[in-house]
């Protein structure tokens, strides 16, 4: 096997500490400015629906308050308020998102993701007078998606999904399930917590989408790919639809940190590419397994030859469920297993 490690280094010194709410807060920088009135962005792109069915979802990034949880991967606070999210601003966002003409190449959107940077089920960044509003608007989706802590899924839930003509699915962020990583993520919440919030959501017919991080401080590559094939198996396991590794990446302050002190290093393509694999090859195909590919041109270990063929193979990997010979660019890059 090649090793993912450019510089064949065998890995970090030490695995970080514990670190509080406010220390994580301490590193970060100011916030960009945001109108509670307007989305931040609204984009369409294909979404895997099943293992070679692709579907149009129509992505709007919603600005609303900041979640109370103080996550030490976190880069979204960048975009929230400092308060509350005001009452009827997230039903204007979501109008004015699906104002927005349909990307050409795509197709009308059949799904729709609002991701808000919090918590759906968080009075503070969504209103409970406004849920109504924003379920009549989602009227003929297929499938909405929303995005919750785990510890925070609760009967309102099941409220807005019975609002809806679709399905509701609802991501919730597992991360890890290393319990070397827990108190460092500062995330509030155990690997329990996560399996209930799922069987709460399957017993009200609502889908359950999980978040893995690929790439954590004071660990090789190696060992970083493992623990999130070992994590999305657990998400698997628990129920989830949908297991979706996410590259972690600095920008939030605290990784920065860690970084220039050498703790932390973005996992290379070729670390992606094994981990997605190893998470196809492992899980049951009832469950589906995609890479997330944004920056991924900025991800390390590969040049202008193969940048993009990779990028492609991931591409139809997430498509199709499927694990592909790995490329034979002959470019100098580190391949895949």
């Amino acid at each position: 096997m090649t090793p993912f490690a450019a510089d064949g280094s065998a890995g970090f010194s030490s695995l970080p500490e514990a670190v509080s709410s406010a220390e994580i807060r301490r590193t970060r920088g100011p916030k960009h400015a945001v109108d509670p009135r307007r989305p931040i962005a609204v984009w369409d792109e294909e979404e895997v629906a099943a293992p070679g069915r692709l579907v149009t979802c129509r992505v709007v990034l919603l600005a609303g308050a900041e979640c109370p949880f103080t996550c030490a991967m976190c880069d979204l606070w960048q975009h929230t308020l400092d308060g509350p999210t005001p009452l009827g601003a997230l039903p204007e966002q979501i109008a004015t998102a699906l104002a927005q003409p349909a990307d050409p190449d795509l197709g009308e959107p059949r799904w729709i993701k609002l991701y808000n940077a919090s918590n759906f089920t968080d009075p503070h960044a969504v209103p409970p007078a406004d849920i109504p509003r924003i379920a009549a608007l989602l009227k003929g989706f297929e499938r909405v998606i929303v995005e919750t802590h785990p510890r925070l899924v609760d009967a309102s839930l099941e409220a807005f999904a019975g609002g809806l003509t679709g399905r509701l699915e609802v991501a919730l962020g597992l991360e890890t399930t290393d319990p070397r990583f827990l108190p460092w993520l500062n995330k509030q919440m155990t690997t329990a917590d996560f399996a209930a919030a799922a069987v709460r959501l399957r017993a009200a017919g609502i889908d359950a989408r999980a978040f893995v991080l690929l790439g954590l401080p004071g660990i090789d590559e190696r060992e970083s790919v493992a623990e999130a094939i070992i994590t999305a198996r657990f998400a698997a396991a628990a129920g989830c639809r949908h297991v979706c590794l996410i590259p972690t990446r600095p920008g939030n302050g605290h990784l920065d940190e860690l970084a220039a002190g050498g703790r932390f290093v973005p996992v290379s393509a070729a670390a992606a590419e094994a981990a997605l694999a190893g998470a196809i090859a492992t899980i049951p195909a009832a469950c589906l397994v995609t890479l997330d590919r944004w920056d991924w041109d900025r991800m390390s270990g590969q040049c202008d030859v193969c940048r993009a063929p990779r990028r492609d193979r991931i591409g139809m990997m997430n498509r199709d469920r499927g694990i592909l010979p790995p490329l034979s660019s002959r470019c100098g890059c580190p391949d895949d297993v």
